[in-house]
């Protein structure tokens, strides 16, 4: 395989729809994942798999049950694995994620924003 350059501004360009991460990378079984938030996430958890959000543009809030994280861009945040947590943006805010391969985005729930599989850019 060729390492390939990738331009986040123009891979997240190429969508518009929220809550939707799309693939841009993959490296030692982890997915580089690009998504455009607003709104509120469902609360859920990852039993066995620690996430990152990397805030490109924008600000968002990362609610946990004993407190609330706020990130503008530039900041990121590891959750981890276990842990109940909801995202939520009041504008458009560009995320990147950090996750292993399969982990599903709404975890342990089922919901109309749960993505079971996603498209690669």
């Amino acid at each position: 395989m060729t390492p390939e350059k990738v331009n986040i501004a123009e891979k997240l360009g190429q969508f518009a729809d929220h809550w939707n991460p799309r693939i841009v990378g993959e490296l030692n079984g982890q997915h580089v994942k690009l998504v455009k938030f607003r709104g509120e996430f469902v609360w859920h958890k990852h039993d066995h798999e620690d996430e990152m959000f990397l805030v490109v543009r924008g600000a968002f809030r990362m609610e946990l049950r004993d407190k609330t994280v706020s990130l503008a861009a530039g900041d990121f945040i590891i959750i981890p694995k276990g842990t109940e947590h909801r995202p939520v943006a009041d504008e458009e805010v560009h995320v990147m994620l950090f996750e292993p391969a399969g982990t599903l985005n709404t975890g342990d729930q089922v919901s109309d924003l749960t993505r079971h599989t996603l498209e690669t850019l």
